[in-house]
C-alpha cells in the first residue's frame, strides 16, 4: 500500500511553529479525577507562564470507555477552574479537528507511511486484546515481523485482517524527561506495541505521538506512569524524522504512602470536592501544589490565586516523589480561602447550605452568614451548626454546668430570672442593644460576662457549640424567639 506523500508535506505545513504549545488531551471517561486536574493545570501553566498557547483535545479513540455526557464535564471542569484553551473542539484552531475520532483517516495514513519506512509492520496473528495487554507478546516468536514483501501482499489481496504493530530495532534508547532527566532503556524490553488496530482506529500511544506533532506540541505533560511507553514514544518521532517535544512526566497523586488515588477506591473527583463544600480556588491552589513547589523568594508561600501561579511557575519546581493527597491541608486552604472572601460574597456561597438547615425566612441569613465565615473549613459544615435556628433542640440541664464560665443549674436559673426581665425592656432588638445590657446586668449581679453569657446562649440555642455568641443568636432569633426559649430554659431550670 503505497501512500502519497504530498499529504504529509500539505500536513506539515499547517503545523505552527515559533512559541510554546501545550495540550490537555483527556479521555471523555467520566469525570476529572485530581491527578486529570493538576496535569490540566500544570499543561496550562507551562503555556501561560511562557507566552504559549493552551490547547484541549479530545482523546475518544478507545471507544469502550466513553461516558456519555463526559465532555461537558471536562469543558465545565475547565471554564469554572479557569483554564481557558486558545484552541480546541469548541473554537478551533488552526490544526483542526480536535477530536482524535475525527482524525481516524490521518493516523491511517501515518501507520502505512510507516510501514513504508520500515518502522512497523503488518501482523495478521490472531490476538485478543485482553493477550495484547497482558504484555505477553513475544516479537521474536512473531512470524508476521519478517514476512517477504511478497507474502503481505498476497495476504492483504486476500482480505485478511491486520493490526499494524511499530518495529523496534535492536539496541537501546535514550530519551530525556524535564524531571526525571536521560533514562536509557534496553529495546529488547519493549514490546511492538500495535499502532493501528484492526478496526482502523489507532491506540492510544500512536494517536498521541501523530497529533502532538501534527498539533505542533512542545511540552508533553502526562503522568510518571507513561515513562516506560516514551521509549516507544521516541523511536516513533525518530522513525518519522521528527523533532521530539519536551516530557514533563509527573509522579502521582497518592492516597496514602501506598496506594494511589483511584476513583475504584472512592477517591474524590473535582465535582465530588466542590459537592463536598470546597471553593475552586481552594481546590486549584491545592492541586497545584501536589508535586510542584515555588522556588526563591516564594519558597515560603502557600496562597496562590491563578495569576499569581502563573507569575510563579516553573517546570523545575515539579518534583520527582509522589504527593500525598491530605485532606486535612485542603481544609486548611479551603479554610484560608472562605476567609477571605467579602461578606457578600461568602453569603452567596454560604446561602445553599445555610437554606439546607434553615427553613425560616424571618431569619436573616447574611447575619447567619457572618457568624459562619471565621467558623467553618468547608460549605457543607454549615447546615449542622445551625440545626437550632428553625427548632429548639431537646438538651439536658447538664448543659448549664460549664467550669470555665463557672456556672452550674442554680447559676443558671438566677441568670436567667435576671436576664428575662432585662431583655424584655429592651426599646430595640439590636447586637448594641443586647450586648450593652447583659453586660451591664453582669456587673449590677456581680459575677463575669461569661457566668451571665453561658447559660442565655445554653437555653437561646440548646446546643454546647454553637456559632457567634449569645448576642449575635438573640439578635438573629428575634425578641419573640429569644424570650420565649429563655423562659422555657427557666423552666427546665425551676422543676
Amino acid at each position: 500500500m503505497t501512500v502519497d506523500r504530498s499529504y504529509f508535506a500539505e500536513m506539515e505545513a499547517k503545523i505552527p511553529h515559533g512559541k510554546v504549545r501545550t495540550r490537555f488531551a483527556p479521555s471523555p471517561t467520566g469525570y476529572m479525577h485530581v491527578g486529570n486536574l493538576r496535569t490540566a493545570l500544570y499543561t496550562w501553566l507551562i503555556a501561560r507562564s511562557q507566552g504559549g498557547t493552551f490547547i484541549l483535545r479530545i482523546e475518544d479513540t478507545d471507544q469502550g470507555r466513553l461516558v456519555d455526557g463526559a465532555v461537558d464535564v471536562i469543558y465545565r471542569t475547565m471554564a469554572e477552574c479557569g483554564l481557558t484553551h486558545d484552541e480546541g473542539p469548541d473554537v478551533g484552531g488552526p490544526v483542526a479537528p480536535y477530536i482524535q475520532s475525527q482524525r481516524r483517516d490521518t493516523y491511517g495514513k501515518y501507520a502505512h507511511l510507516l510501514v513504508e519506512l520500515g518502522h512497523a509492520y503488518y501482523c495478521f496473528c490472531e490476538k485478543t486484546e485482553s493477550e495484547e495487554d497482558s504484555g505477553e507478546f513475544d516479537r521474536a516468536a512473531d512470524p508476521c515481523r519478517n514476512l517477504t514483501a511478497e507474502e503481505v501482499r498476497s495476504r492483504l489481496d486476500a482480505g485478511m485482517p491486520y493490526v499494524i504493530r511499530q518495529r523496534i530495532p535492536e539496541g537501546t534508547t535514550t530519551f530525556h524527561d524535564a524531571i526525571f532527566g536521560d533514562i536509557t532503556v534496553d529495546n529488547a524490553t519493549l514490546d511492538d506495541q500495535v499502532l493501528l488496530k484492526r478496526d482502523g482506529l489507532p491506540t492510544y500511544n500512536f494517536a498521541n505521538v501523530i497529533d502532538d506533532h501534527l498539533m505542533g506540541i512542545t511540552h508533553v505533560v502526562r503522568g510518571s506512569e507513561y515513562l516506560a511507553s516514551a521509549p516507544k514514544y521516541n523511536l516513533l518521532y525518530e522513525a518519522f524524522g521528527w523533532e521530539v517535544p519536551t516530557y514533563v512526566h509527573c509522579s502521582p497523586v497518592m492516597r496514602d504512602a501506598q496506594n494511589k488515588m483511584s476513583k475504584r477506591h472512592g477517591d474524590p473527583s473535582y465535582e465530588d470536592l466542590k459537592a463536598e463544600g470546597y471553593l475552586t480556588e481552594a481546590i486549584l491552589n491545592y492541586v497545584a501544589l501536589l508535586g510542584w513547589s515555588p522556588k526563591g523568594e516564594l519558597s515560603e508561600q502557600e496562597i496562590f490565586s491563578l495569576q499569581e501561579l502563573v507569575k510563579a511557575f516553573d517546570i523545575t519546581g515539579i518534583s520527582k516523589s509522589p504527593a500525598i493527597f491530605d485532606r486535612a491541608k485542603l481544609d486548611h486552604f479551603n479554610a484560608v480561602y472562605l476567609r477571605a472572601l467579602s461578606p457578600e460574597d461568602f453569603h452567596k456561597v454560604a446561602l445553599p447550605y445555610i437554606r439546607q438547615a434553615v427553613k425560616g425566612e424571618q431569619f436573616d441569613t447574611a447575619a447567619i452568614a457572618a457568624l459562619l465565615q471565621a467558623r467553618c473549613e468547608k460549605l457543607t459544615d454549615i447546615p449542622e451548626k445551625l440545626d437550632f435556628f428553625d427548632v429548639l433542640p431537646e438538651y439536658g440541664i447538664e448543659f448549664f454546668t460549664n467550669k470555665k464560665s463557672k456556672t452550674n443549674p442554680e447559676i443558671c436559673r438566677d441568670m436567667l430570672r435576671a436576664a428575662i426581665p432585662a431583655l424584655e425592656k429592651l426599646p430595640e432588638w439590636t447586637d448594641e442593644a443586647i450586648h450593652d445590657t447583659l453586660i451591664a446586668l453582669a456587673e449590677q449581679l456581680g459575677v463575669k460576662n461569661a457566668t451571665l453569657m453561658w447559660p442565655v446562649r445554653i437555653a437561646a440555642a440548646g446546643k454546647l457549640v454553637t456559632p457567634g455568641g449569645a448576642v449575635e443568636i438573640c439578635r438573629i432569633l428575634g425578641r419573640e424567639e429569644t424570650l420565649r426559649r429563655l423562659a422555657a430554659g427557666l423552666a427546665k431550670l425551676e422543676a
